[in-house]
């Protein structure tokens, strides 16, 4: 836990108005709180806001891990 990226690019799918609504933007940095039992889904802090995340769908974010 507490691995941080970089939201390097957004997809062009159906899913890419959700993830700016949700504050999902480039360059901005995400960190990640938790794991169900089973991997799915995540939690992730992104400035200041808790998110979750199904796998599928955060796997579609192209990003850069930072450490």
């Amino acid at each position: 836990m507490g691995k941080v990226v970089r939201v390097n690019e957004l997809p062009g799918s159906k899913l890419r108005v959700k993830f700016l609504e949700m504050g999902v933007v480039e360059g901005r940095e995400m960190r990640l709180l938790f794991k169900a039992p089973f991997g799915d889904p995540i939690a992730v802090d992104i400035n200041g806001c808790v998110l979750a995340l199904r796998l599928d769908e955060a796997e579609l974010i192209d990003v850069i891990q930072l450490n």
